[in-house]
Parts: C-alpha cells; structure tokens; sequence
C-alpha cells in the first residue's frame, strides 16, 4: 500500500515536470498551448532516460527531435508564404512568450496525450517518458508526427521501443542507464 501511494505521489511529480516543461518549449515556439510535440520534448528530458532510450533503440538521436520540430514549422510557415527568416530581426530568436494566467490550458494534441496517459495509468507503475513516447508515436497527424517522419523514424518501432522501455522499468527502480 505504501509503495503505491509513493508511485502516486511520484507519477503526480512528473505530470507537474511534464506539464512546465511542456509549457515552457511551446512559449518558446511562440505558442501559448503546449501540443504533443512539446510533451514529447519534455518527456526526452525526464531523469528515468526511457524516452532517450526508446529513439536510441531505433536508431534515432532524440535530440534531433527538437529540429525536426522547428523544420515542421518553418515548413507550415513557407506553405502559407512565409519566410521565418525575413521576420526575425538581425538574426535573433524572438523572446519566449510569458506563461499566461490562469489554470493550465494544452492544445488539442497535447490534452490528448494527457488524456492518454490518465487514461493509460496503473495505480502501481511509475510514469515514464517512455509512455508519453508511446502515446506521441501512436499519433498519426500533427507537427509531432511529421516531425518524426522527418527524422526517418518508423512511428510503430518508436511505439514499440517505448513500450519495451516502459514494461523493463517495472523490474526496476531509479532512472535507467544512458
């Protein structure tokens, strides 16, 4: 009973982690809502490295996963004749947008890896990145999605490494080996 309530308390201590994280990659897309993209980057960021592990079972680099994510929007960007470029001035990054306000508000991708996870707990299993790596590459639309068709990953060998990583977790505690 104990050991559950500490899972409990530690999968709400990483939902917080995940939720800021998350929050703070999209204000720094210039976005107020997170999406899965971000839920995503901030799961490859969580101590337990499941979800490092995972893109590295299928031969990908999880930190190219931010790239990629910055090519699908310069990308959305041009489709509409935009250059990202032409309205960055001297070169500079725009500041990050401020948190705003207010109760926590994700985009629709986003919520719906919320949702997944909520809906994908067990009251005696610790919360990886692992499983928000599974849920993301479940996905079939979104920036999330291109972004690792960009990257070459085959979104059901990323689902399956997640969830490798994610069952192998249960064997054991601490976070697991780079």
């Amino acid at each position: 009973m104990l050991s559950g309530i500490k899972t409990r308390l530690s999968n709400v201590r990483t939902i917080k982690t995940l939720c800021e994280s998350a929050e703070n990659y999209a204000l720094q897309d210039q976005q107020r809502q997170a999406g899965a993209e971000h839920f995503l980057l901030a799961a490859i960021d969580l101590p337990d490295n499941t979800a490092r592990l995972a893109f590295r079972e299928v031969g990908a680099d999880a930190a190219g996963f931010r790239d990629a994510v910055g090519a699908q929007y310069g990308e959305a960007l041009r489709s509409v004749g935009v250059n990202a470029g032409d309205h960055i001035s001297g070169g500079l990054t725009p500041e990050p947008l401020q948190a705003a306000a207010g109760l926590y508000d994700a985009a629709p991708s986003g919520a719906e890896v919320m949702k997944e996870l909520a809906a994908n707990r067990n009251d005696h299993r610790p919360l990886l990145g692992a499983h928000v790596v599974a849920i993301v590459a479940a996905m079939e639309q979104g920036v999330a999605a291109r972004a690792l068709r960009c990257m070459g990953v085959d979104p059901a060998a990323l689902k399956a490494a997640a969830n490798k990583f994610s069952r192998a977790s249960n064997r054991h505690t601490g976070p697991m080996g780079a």
